[in-house]
């Protein structure tokens, strides 16, 4: 059976069905997740010291397990998909895979990590031989777009595409992913990290991968997160990586999110159909993106217009809803639903179990 689609409205109880068009809307509050979901962040153990006294002590890390489990059955050779070897130290996280090196089992291609994250581009590892990507890709590796994407530029999506905000999109994207709390989470194209650091501080994940082509944007993440007190970067990891080559074995992500991406991608058909094949059954995909449809969908030249586009800057922008969902069903997913505002949309689908 095909994706059925369902389009809601934004609205202040979250996510509502209804037609399956939709109308232009308000943006209205939102209300934040329930108390349930923030209870999943543990607690500080307290342990009784003698009959008078107590101390606090941080509790044994709980998700040790989880992260090996992560670090042996799910980053993978990008070329052939299968286990890297670790040589180093056991243990997954900001520090720790910034340091490491790592080796394919089977074509023993070798991987690196530097400072800020680790390289997992079929590339990566190379010392002369490298490429280019489209133009709309090629321009988020200059440091200063890089620089300016949280520092104004990411801004400007509100007013001229309808995008809600960070943290009014994030209340959204915690609706949509309700099912796959607690598993770990790939931010595809995660730029600067912006949805990346608040997924990590949220708690609501067991482990957050921020990926990304670009070295600048990673490299920008990696100082947000440290001038931030307190950071939460064991539950972090920072890996530069191709969004149609994902370094990952089949079917071991619970979720993945890719804001204000899909429409850069040289081939959108060629990311969600990694993006399917990573997810675990059950395992839900949130993307927003910029949406035309509407009188400008009927317009004579779209397909000219459109074609024009992606042959000068590799960007595929102007994508109705019907083809967001089309995209979703010939990739394997299902259950699509969008939220819109304006030209922002949100889009959901499932792998199905």
């Amino acid at each position: 059976m095909g994706a059925v689609g369902v389009c809601n409205n934004l609205s202040s109880a979250a996510l509502l069905p209804s037609q399956r068009r939709c109308d232009s809307i308000r943006l209205k509050p939102f209300l934040s997740i329930p108390e349930t979901l923030r209870s999943l962040r543990v607690s500080p153990l307290k342990i009784r010291a003698s009959s008078t006294s107590y101390i606090e002590a941080k509790p044994e890390p709980v998700l040790d397990e989880t992260k090996l489990n992560l670090r042996d059955t799910i980053l993978s050779c990008p070329i052939c998909y299968k286990p890297l070897i670790w040589n180093s130290q056991p243990g997954l996280s900001l520090e720790s895979l910034a340091r490491c090196s790592l080796q394919c089992q089977k074509c023993k291609k070798s991987y690196s990590g530097n400072e800020s994250h680790i390289n997992l581009t079929v590339t990566g590892g190379g010392k002369l031989y490298g490429e280019s990507m489209a133009a709309s890709t090629e321009i988020f590796r200059l440091p200063l777009v890089s620089f300016l994407y949280e520092r104004g530029w990411r801004q400007s999506f509100s007013f001229l595409g309808g995008f809600p905000g960070p943290e009014k999109e994030f209340e959204l994207i915690k609706t949509y992913l309700k099912p796959v709390l607690g598993g770990n989470i790939i931010d595809a194209s995660c730029g600067s990290g912006m949805f990346s650091r608040l997924f990590s501080k949220s708690g609501l994940f067991s482990l957050v991968v921020a990926l990304d082509f670009s070295e600048t944007m990673l490299e920008q993440c990696y100082e947000f997160i440290k001038k931030e007190e307190n950071f939460p970067d064991e539950n972090l990891i920072l890996v530069r990586a191709d969004i149609s080559r994902l370094p990952f074995a089949s079917h071991t992500v619970d979720a993945v999110h890719a804001g204000a991406a899909l429409h850069c991608w040289p081939s959108p058909s060629a990311g969600v159909a990694e993006i399917s094949r990573v997810l675990k059954p059950g395992g839900i995909f949130v993307a927003t993106t910029y949406i035309l449809d509407g009188l400008l969908s009927y317009a004579p030249l779209r397909g000219t217009l459109r074609q024009t586009v992606a042959d000068v800057t590799g960007s595929h922008a102007f994508l109705s809803e019907k083809e967001l969902e089309d995209l979703c069903a010939s990739c394997g997913l299902t259950g699509f639903t969008c939220t819109r505002n304006r030209r922002f949309v949100m889009i959901s689908a499932m792998k199905p179990v």
